[in-house]
């Protein structure tokens, strides 16, 4: 079995047990705060605003459905089926296209690229929930998504947030109810160099043509009330103009 199949397998059992309502999962904020902060970051740098937009890492579709009001023609991908039920059940007006893709598979993302043509694409926090191995060729694939016109916003936690989280798991009363589900079923996050995510864009021949820190919000809060902020990086790529 490869690394990608026991992941997506992980993310279906993760998805299969997930409840259906918005906000229940981690990362499951308002896309006012996510999505749509991002947006603003991210539209001074599309050169081709009018190219397909894949939300990629889409999960239950959230933030999908948020982009699909903004953009002519939105499609969600994800590694897991069960993920992309969620989306459906959410969008009964039919928003979004919905497509289970694996796009660390290079045959994958050239395939969907040969159905879309050169692709804008999302992706929020995926890089640290995907094995090391496929981080690289997780790039590659994007790479390959954009083509020569594309633009790429990605959000992944930065190195900081990764004692944030040990003291959140380590806490005496247990970690917090929404992040347990996700190191039970075997997709604990796993910590990304910052210079690595550069290394891996530069790799796949992308251009960094914007950067920068935000934390990463989720639906979780402290016992004093607070919510749980992620410090995380963001960065535009694309092919070089």
């Amino acid at each position: 079995m490869s690394v990608t199949s026991r992941y997506r397998e992980a993310w279906e059992g993760f998805w299969r047990e997930a409840p259906g309502e918005q906000g229940a999962v981690l990362w499951d904020a308002e896309p006012a705060l996510t999505v749509g902060i991002h947006l603003a970051l991210f539209e001074p740098h599309l050169t081709a605003a009018a190219l397909p937009l894949v939300d990629l890492g889409c999960g239950n579709g959230t933030q999908t459905r948020f982009l699909a009001d903004r953009f002519r023609r939105v499609l969600g991908a994800d590694l897991s089926a069960a993920a992309l039920a969620h989306a459906r059940r959410a969008d009964p007006a039919e928003q979004v296209e919905y497509r289970q893709v694996d796009a660390a598979e290079k045959v994958e993302a050239e395939q969907l690229h040969a159905e879309l043509g050169d692709v804008n694409l999302y992706m929020r926090g995926v890089l640290h929930q995907c094995e090391p191995a496929d981080r690289r060729p997780l790039v590659e694939g994007i790479a390959a998504l954009l083509g020569e016109r594309g633009r790429a916003f990605v959000v992944e936690l930065a190195e900081a947030a990764g004692p944030v989280l040990r003291d959140l798991v380590q806490s005496p009363a247990g970690p917090p109810p929404k992040l347990a589900p996700v190191f039970a079923h075997g997709i604990a996050p796993g910590e990304v160099a910052d210079a690595a995510v550069l290394e891996y864009v530069d790799a796949a021949g992308l251009t960094v043509f914007a950067q920068g820190e935000l934390p990463l919000i989720t639906t979780e809060f402290r016992p004093d009330g607070t919510r749980i902020e992620l410090p995380s990086r963001w960065l535009v790529v694309g092919r070089a103009d």
